[in-house]
Protein backbone atom coordinates (compact mmCIF):
# COMPACT_ATOMS: atom_id res chain seq x y z
CA UNK A 1 0.00 0.00 0.00
CA UNK A 2 1.61 3.76 -1.07
CA UNK A 3 -0.07 6.94 -0.03
CA UNK A 4 0.14 9.75 -2.86
CA UNK A 5 0.74 12.56 -0.54
CA UNK A 6 0.60 16.58 -1.09
CA UNK A 7 2.81 18.84 0.74
CA UNK A 8 2.71 22.72 0.25
CA UNK A 9 5.44 24.36 -1.20
CA UNK A 10 6.10 27.77 -0.75
CA UNK A 11 5.32 29.95 2.70
CA UNK A 12 4.02 26.95 4.03
CA UNK A 13 6.69 24.24 3.27
CA UNK A 14 8.70 24.51 6.41
CA UNK A 15 6.29 24.81 9.21
CA UNK A 16 4.90 22.03 7.28
CA UNK A 17 7.99 19.90 7.56
CA UNK A 18 8.25 20.81 10.99
CA UNK A 19 4.80 19.56 12.03
CA UNK A 20 6.02 16.65 9.86
CA UNK A 21 8.89 16.04 12.21
CA UNK A 22 7.21 16.35 14.89
CA UNK A 23 4.50 14.04 14.56
CA UNK A 24 7.11 11.25 13.90
CA UNK A 25 8.28 11.63 10.14
CA UNK A 26 11.48 12.54 9.72
CA UNK A 27 11.20 14.74 6.52
CA UNK A 28 14.27 15.75 4.22
CA UNK A 29 14.59 17.22 0.94
CA UNK A 30 17.23 18.21 -1.67
CA UNK A 31 17.63 21.86 -1.73
CA UNK A 32 16.02 21.81 -5.58
CA UNK A 33 14.26 18.73 -5.26
CA UNK A 34 10.34 18.40 -5.17
CA UNK A 35 10.26 15.19 -3.77
CA UNK A 36 10.14 15.12 0.06
CA UNK A 37 11.67 11.82 1.64
CA UNK A 38 9.42 11.31 4.47
CA UNK A 39 11.24 8.17 5.97
CA UNK A 40 7.91 5.74 5.61
CA UNK A 41 7.68 3.44 2.83
CA UNK A 42 4.19 3.96 2.76
CA UNK A 43 4.13 7.54 1.86
CA UNK A 44 5.11 9.19 -1.61
CA UNK A 45 5.34 13.01 -1.44
CA UNK A 46 5.60 15.25 -3.45
CA UNK A 47 5.51 19.67 -3.42
CA UNK A 48 2.82 21.55 -5.25
CA UNK A 49 1.12 24.82 -5.03
CA UNK A 50 -1.50 25.15 -2.66
CA UNK A 51 -3.55 26.88 -5.16
CA UNK A 52 -3.79 23.59 -7.31
CA UNK A 53 -3.29 21.08 -4.50
CA UNK A 54 -7.00 20.29 -4.38
CA UNK A 55 -7.83 20.03 -7.84
CA UNK A 56 -5.18 17.44 -8.35
CA UNK A 57 -6.16 15.57 -4.79
CA UNK A 58 -9.83 15.58 -6.42
CA UNK A 59 -8.64 13.99 -9.93
CA UNK A 60 -7.26 11.02 -8.41
CA UNK A 61 -3.88 12.25 -9.35
CA UNK A 62 -2.52 12.48 -5.67
CA UNK A 63 -4.64 10.19 -2.84
CA UNK A 64 -4.14 13.23 -0.25
CA UNK A 65 -2.79 16.25 0.55
CA UNK A 66 -2.26 19.36 2.68
CA UNK A 67 -4.19 22.36 1.46
CA UNK A 68 -6.12 25.61 2.77
CA UNK A 69 -9.92 24.93 3.28
CA UNK A 70 -9.70 28.59 0.92
CA UNK A 71 -8.97 27.02 -2.21
CA UNK A 72 -10.38 23.88 -1.85
CA UNK A 73 -13.37 26.05 -1.76
CA UNK A 74 -12.11 28.46 -5.23
CA UNK A 75 -11.60 25.47 -6.96
CA UNK A 76 -14.78 23.50 -5.85
CA UNK A 77 -13.18 20.69 -4.95
CA UNK A 78 -15.30 17.13 -4.29
CA UNK A 79 -12.66 15.99 -1.60
CA UNK A 80 -13.21 14.42 1.75
CA UNK A 81 -11.93 16.74 5.03
CA UNK A 82 -9.47 14.13 6.94
CA UNK A 83 -8.60 16.67 9.62
CA UNK A 84 -8.71 20.39 9.92
CA UNK A 85 -5.32 21.38 10.81
CA UNK A 86 -5.18 24.63 12.53
CA UNK A 87 -1.53 25.98 11.57
CA UNK A 88 0.10 28.87 9.55
CA UNK A 89 3.50 30.20 9.11
CA UNK A 90 3.66 32.21 11.87
CA UNK A 91 1.26 31.09 14.82
CA UNK A 92 -1.55 28.56 15.10
CA UNK A 93 -4.31 30.58 13.71
CA UNK A 94 -6.53 30.72 10.65
CA UNK A 95 -5.61 33.22 7.97
CA UNK A 96 -7.37 35.86 6.59
CA UNK A 97 -8.24 37.02 2.92
CA UNK A 98 -8.96 40.75 3.41
CA UNK A 99 -10.16 43.88 1.58
CA UNK A 100 -7.31 46.33 1.60
CA UNK A 101 -6.97 49.51 0.04
CA UNK A 102 -4.07 52.20 -0.13
CA UNK A 103 -3.52 54.08 2.95
CA UNK A 104 -4.37 57.30 1.21
CA UNK A 105 -7.06 56.08 -0.43
CA UNK A 106 -10.92 57.16 -0.25
CA UNK A 107 -12.33 53.77 -0.38
CA UNK A 108 -14.04 53.26 3.23
CA UNK A 109 -16.08 50.80 3.15
CA UNK A 110 -16.68 47.93 0.52
CA UNK A 111 -19.76 49.82 -0.98
CA UNK A 112 -17.38 52.43 -2.05
CA UNK A 113 -15.72 49.69 -4.82
CA UNK A 114 -18.98 50.08 -6.73
CA UNK A 115 -17.33 50.24 -10.35
CA UNK A 116 -13.92 49.61 -9.24
CA UNK A 117 -11.26 47.33 -10.08
CA UNK A 118 -9.51 44.74 -7.10
CA UNK A 119 -6.99 42.18 -7.94
CA UNK A 120 -6.73 39.06 -6.20
CA UNK A 121 -5.96 35.25 -6.75
CA UNK A 122 -8.69 34.51 -4.68
CA UNK A 123 -11.11 35.47 -7.57
CA UNK A 124 -14.25 33.36 -7.22
CA UNK A 125 -14.73 33.79 -3.59
CA UNK A 126 -14.31 37.58 -3.80
CA UNK A 127 -16.89 37.34 -6.59
CA UNK A 128 -19.29 35.40 -4.12
CA UNK A 129 -18.48 38.17 -1.58
CA UNK A 130 -19.13 40.98 -3.40
CA UNK A 131 -22.65 39.49 -4.72
CA UNK A 132 -23.47 39.39 -1.35
CA UNK A 133 -22.78 42.62 -0.73
CA UNK A 134 -24.74 43.97 -3.42
CA UNK A 135 -21.61 45.40 -4.71
CA UNK A 136 -20.61 45.55 -8.76
CA UNK A 137 -17.07 45.61 -8.88
CA UNK A 138 -14.07 44.38 -11.36
CA UNK A 139 -12.32 41.67 -10.25
CA UNK A 140 -9.09 40.19 -11.70
CA UNK A 141 -7.02 37.53 -11.35
CA UNK A 142 -3.07 38.29 -9.73
CA UNK A 143 -0.57 36.16 -10.56
CA UNK A 144 1.13 37.46 -7.34
CA UNK A 145 3.02 40.68 -5.63
CA UNK A 146 -1.06 41.11 -5.05
CA UNK A 147 0.27 44.43 -2.47
CA UNK A 148 1.77 46.45 -5.19
CA UNK A 149 -1.51 46.53 -7.82
CA UNK A 150 -3.07 49.51 -5.90
CA UNK A 151 -3.60 52.72 -6.63
CA UNK A 152 -2.32 51.95 -10.27
CA UNK A 153 -3.06 49.07 -11.40
CA UNK A 154 -6.11 48.47 -9.22
CA UNK A 155 -7.83 50.24 -6.55
CA UNK A 156 -8.31 47.07 -3.92
CA UNK A 157 -6.86 43.85 -3.57
CA UNK A 158 -8.20 40.89 -1.51
CA UNK A 159 -5.14 39.29 -0.11
CA UNK A 160 -4.27 36.84 2.61
CA UNK A 161 -3.17 37.93 5.54
CA UNK A 162 -1.92 36.15 8.95
CA UNK A 163 0.14 38.79 11.04
CA UNK A 164 -1.22 42.21 8.96
CA UNK A 165 2.84 43.15 8.60
CA UNK A 166 2.55 42.45 5.12
CA UNK A 167 -0.25 44.82 4.57
CA UNK A 168 1.24 47.68 6.51
CA UNK A 169 4.61 47.62 4.86
CA UNK A 170 3.13 47.93 1.58
CA UNK A 171 1.18 51.14 3.15
CA UNK A 172 -2.07 49.43 2.21
CA UNK A 173 -4.99 49.56 5.00
CA UNK A 174 -7.74 46.94 5.78
CA UNK A 175 -11.31 47.96 5.01
CA UNK A 176 -13.35 44.37 6.17
CA UNK A 177 -12.29 40.39 5.79
CA UNK A 178 -13.55 38.56 2.99
CA UNK A 179 -13.16 35.27 4.74
CA UNK A 180 -11.38 32.84 6.93
CA UNK A 181 -9.63 29.74 5.93
CA UNK A 182 -7.53 27.07 7.82
CA UNK A 183 -4.82 23.98 6.72
CA UNK A 184 -6.85 21.03 6.07
CA UNK A 185 -5.75 17.48 5.53
CA UNK A 186 -7.86 16.25 2.52
CA UNK A 187 -8.20 12.97 0.39
CA UNK A 188 -9.25 11.87 -2.52
CA UNK A 189 -13.09 9.93 -1.92
CA UNK A 190 -11.77 6.62 -3.97
CA UNK A 191 -8.71 6.77 -1.73
CA UNK A 192 -10.46 7.70 1.44
CA UNK A 193 -12.83 4.31 0.36
CA UNK A 194 -9.78 2.03 0.56
CA UNK A 195 -9.45 0.55 4.41
CA UNK A 196 -5.62 0.75 4.51
CA UNK A 197 -5.04 4.18 2.67
CA UNK A 198 -8.16 5.32 4.82
CA UNK A 199 -5.94 4.11 8.10
CA UNK A 200 -3.12 5.20 6.85
CA UNK A 201 -4.43 9.05 6.60
CA UNK A 202 -6.30 9.07 10.12
CA UNK A 203 -3.21 7.68 11.71
CA UNK A 204 -1.45 10.83 9.62
CA UNK A 205 -3.70 13.59 10.55
CA UNK A 206 -4.23 12.21 14.31
CA UNK A 207 -0.74 12.51 14.81
CA UNK A 208 -0.29 15.77 13.29
CA UNK A 209 -3.27 17.07 14.94
CA UNK A 210 -1.50 16.15 18.06
CA UNK A 211 1.61 18.15 17.05
CA UNK A 212 -0.42 21.19 17.11
CA UNK A 213 -1.83 21.00 20.22
CA UNK A 214 1.89 19.69 21.53
CA UNK A 215 3.49 23.53 19.71
CA UNK A 216 1.93 25.73 22.13
CA UNK A 217 2.24 23.32 25.83
CA UNK A 218 5.28 22.01 27.93
CA UNK A 219 5.95 19.98 30.01
CA UNK A 220 6.83 20.55 34.39
CA UNK A 221 7.98 18.02 36.28
CA UNK A 222 9.11 19.08 40.08
CA UNK A 223 9.76 17.87 43.55
CA UNK A 224 7.21 18.92 46.66
CA UNK A 225 7.14 18.19 49.90
CA UNK A 226 4.34 16.13 50.68
CA UNK A 227 2.69 19.10 53.61
CA UNK A 228 3.23 22.14 50.63
CA UNK A 229 1.05 19.47 47.91
CA UNK A 230 -1.95 21.30 47.92
CA UNK A 231 -0.25 24.47 47.58
CA UNK A 232 1.77 23.74 44.75
CA UNK A 233 -1.40 22.08 43.14
CA UNK A 234 -3.59 25.09 43.35
CA UNK A 235 -0.74 27.15 41.21
CA UNK A 236 -1.24 24.60 38.09
CA UNK A 237 -3.52 24.85 35.54
CA UNK A 238 -3.75 21.83 33.37
CA UNK A 239 -5.72 19.68 30.96
CA UNK A 240 -5.84 17.06 33.82
CA UNK A 241 -5.32 16.82 37.52
CA UNK A 242 -1.76 16.29 37.86
CA UNK A 243 -0.20 12.79 37.86
CA UNK A 244 1.26 13.13 41.75
CA UNK A 245 4.01 9.73 42.56
CA UNK A 246 5.55 9.35 45.83
CA UNK A 247 9.24 9.56 46.06
CA UNK A 248 11.54 7.03 48.17
CA UNK A 249 12.55 9.85 50.36
CA UNK A 250 9.42 9.67 53.03
CA UNK A 251 7.60 13.07 52.82
CA UNK A 252 8.01 14.10 49.44
CA UNK A 253 6.21 13.80 45.59
CA UNK A 254 6.76 13.93 42.20
CA UNK A 255 4.54 16.22 40.22
CA UNK A 256 4.31 16.08 36.19
CA UNK A 257 1.88 18.29 34.48
CA UNK A 258 1.47 19.53 31.10
CA UNK A 259 0.84 23.04 30.58
CA UNK A 260 0.67 26.20 28.14
CA UNK A 261 3.99 27.41 27.09
CA UNK A 262 2.92 31.03 27.29
CA UNK A 263 2.10 30.73 31.19
CA UNK A 264 5.45 29.44 32.13
CA UNK A 265 7.27 32.56 33.03
CA UNK A 266 4.65 33.72 35.38
CA UNK A 267 3.97 29.78 36.13
CA UNK A 268 7.68 28.81 38.00
CA UNK A 269 8.24 31.68 40.08
CA UNK A 270 4.75 30.83 41.77
CA UNK A 271 5.21 27.21 42.02
CA UNK A 272 8.63 27.64 43.49
CA UNK A 273 7.33 30.10 45.99
CA UNK A 274 4.72 27.57 46.89
CA UNK A 275 7.69 25.23 47.34
CA UNK A 276 8.30 23.24 44.42
CA UNK A 277 11.94 22.01 44.39
CA UNK A 278 13.95 20.81 41.12
CA UNK A 279 11.64 22.26 38.42
CA UNK A 280 12.51 20.93 35.24
CA UNK A 281 10.77 22.22 32.24
CA UNK A 282 10.38 20.09 28.64
CA UNK A 283 9.34 20.15 25.41
CA UNK A 284 6.39 18.32 24.02
CA UNK A 285 6.62 16.25 20.17
CA UNK A 286 2.50 15.38 20.32
CA UNK A 287 -0.33 15.62 22.55
CA UNK A 288 -2.95 13.01 21.54
CA UNK A 289 -6.24 14.02 23.58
Amino acid sequence: MLVKLGLPAGSLQESTFDLLRKAGWPVSVGERSYYPDLGDPELDAILLRPQEMSRYVEQGALDAGIAGRDWVEENESEVVTVEELVYAKYRAAPVRWVLAVPESSGIRSVADLQGKTIATELVGRTKKWLAEKGVEAKVEFSWGATEVKPPDLADAIVDVTETGSSLRANRLREIETVCESVTLLIANSDAWKDAAKRQKLENLGLLLQGAIVAREKVGLKMNVPADKLEAVISQLPSLRRPTVSPLSGEGWCAIEVMVDEATVRELIPELKRAGAEGIIEYPLNKVIP
